[in-house]
């Protein structure tokens, strides 16, 4: 993968910002000194030589390790073991060598962010990304997960946001290459650098780029890309690496598994000091789901389940869930609107549509596709209609009937859109439900209405309703 024209003319800033790196610790000129005997080969030397060139600023000379002026090596090494948590020698040791050849992160351990007029942050809380290309080892919709899984870890302790875009130029371009793939900074293959990425600026600034010289898996085999992308992703947001081994920015790779929070508290401590804490407003605590007065704001499946929204949260039901909790809707797509107001699954595309205000979202599984949020007049409604009460699907006759007020519309799937002679009113065609709906949802003939804290079952063959309950039954209560 090469980086386009564009880029490139505009990555001159943060080029500058990476050479200067280089060039804070060159001004020392390299005297030689007595060599001495040394118990490795050439090739060891080499490698420490490079390791400690590429990550902790010891100018090169075409002598090699040996012929170094001895103060600058033996204190750029010793820098680099007491980073790690080694003996600081200065020296050269088995241990030393063998953490060198461990896989790890290609931004250097050492970079002076001081010597600049501001922090290195970004001046928005609200980022786009972009996933230009995508690795062979894993399916697009696999990488797409990994790569929003690590976005969602940033976002969950920050004020930070990140909306996805599929063309144009992101905040945070993400892109898989090999060797020399148009940064100044190549890779090395196999093993070594696994990727790198460039911190908040212009140009370049914020980038994320992979080695797809790895192999990138979705388990504890090879390389896991959302531990990989999760920690790239802290440099693309300000952080620096960590020495503390339980760090998600370590240099050195380590299998985090997704499940759970994966930031340790060094971690939530750098992200929040750029950008301050996620405000867990008074919306935060979860609603009582056997409450009398129970109200459900939208419901649809997804993939075999239920997902019942209401506030800030929702409810999976699935027979393989032995306890249903309440879970924050944020946690599972930051993306979408804090409050949602209508949602159906089309099984047959595999995907959910979520509606909230004037816009709608596509899902497939927990990503969210590229293109969206768009607004309800791309589905071909009147400017006026400012939002969707309900929505159901019929797989069948490939329609989807959307309610607003006191009034219903058809959405024919295959002319892609709205049907004539809509909108009709709602008590004319379904009696006994009312004008007021929150949420409503299809399944074995029936629809299930719901307005307030009632319930009405709506038997589709014969156009009345069949059954009044509470709303919180659809919780099992």
């Amino acid at each position: 993968m090469v980086i386009s024209g564009t880029k490139m003319q505009r990555a001159v800033s943060m080029l500058h910002i990476f050479l200067l790196w280089n060039l804070i610790f060159s001004w020392s000129l390299t005297l030689p000194f007595a060599p001495r005997s040394d118990p490795f080969p050439d090739d060891a030397l080499h490698l420490a030589e490079n390791y400690l060139n590429t990550f902790y600023q010891l100018p090169l000379s075409s002598g090699g390790l040996k012929t170094r002026n001895s103060f600058v090596a033996e204190s750029k090494l010793q820098h680099m073991q007491s980073f790690f948590g080694l003996t600081a020698t200065g020296h050269l040791s088995p241990e030393t060598l063998d953490l060198m050849k461990q896989p790890r992160c290609g931004v250097p351990d050492v970079v002076e962010f001081n010597l600049f007029p501001r922090k290195l942050k970004w001046l928005t809380h609200n980022l786009t990304y972009r996933i230009t290309n995508y690795t062979q080892d894993l399916s697009q919709e696999t990488v797409d997960q990994a790569i929003q899984g690590a976005f969602k870890a940033w976002s969950d302790e920050s004020l930070l946001n990140f909306t996805r875009i599929s063309r144009g130029t992101a905040d945070i371009m993400i892109a898989f290459g090999t060797k020399e793939h148009g940064d100044f900074f190549p890779f090395d293959g196999p093993l070594g650098k696994l990727a790198h990425a460039f911190p908040p600026g212009r140009g370049l600034g914020g980038d994320i780029h992979f080695d797809d010289d790895e192999i990138w898996t979705n388990d504890f085999k090879a390389f896991n890309l959302f531990a990989v992308a999760a920690h790239e992703l802290g440099h693309a947001l300000g952080l620096q690496h960590s020495s503390d081994p339980e760090s998600l920015m370590y240099p050195i790779y380590k299998y985090t598994h997704p499940q759970g929070n994966i930031l340790s508290e060094d971690d939530i401590k750098g992200i929040r000091a750029l950008y301050g804490p996620r405000k867990r407003g008074i919306g935060s605590k979860a609603p009582k789901k056997c409450d009398p007065n129970f109200t459900v704001d939208a419901i649809t499946n997804l993939r075999g389940e239920k997902l019942i929204f209401k506030d800030t949260f929702f409810w999976r039901q699935h027979p393989q869930l032995i306890e249903e909790k309440a879970l924050p809707i944020h946690a599972f797509w930051p993306n979408l609107p804090h409050r949602i107001d209508a949602a159906y699954e089309d099984p047959g595309k595999d995907l959910v549509f979520i509606f909230g205000g004037d816009k709608f979202w596509a899902l497939r599984g927990h990503v969210v596709l590229d293109d969206y949020p768009k607004g309800l007049s791309e589905l071909g409604f009147p400017k006026y209609i400012g939002k969707i009460d309900a929505a159901v699907h019929d797989t069948q006759a490939a329609m989807t009937t959307f309610f607003t007020g006191n009034k219903y519309w058809r959405y024919s799937d295959e002319r892609l859109s709205l049907e004539e002679g809509y909108p009709k009113l709602i008590q004319n065609d379904f009696p006994g439900i009312g004008n007021d709906l929150d949420a409503a949802y299809q399944q074995n003939g029936t629809i299930y209405f719901f307005s307030g804290s009632t319930q009405w079952e709506y038997s589709i063959s014969q156009r009345r309703v069949t059954q009044t309950l509470k709303a919180s039954c659809v919780l099992r209560c």
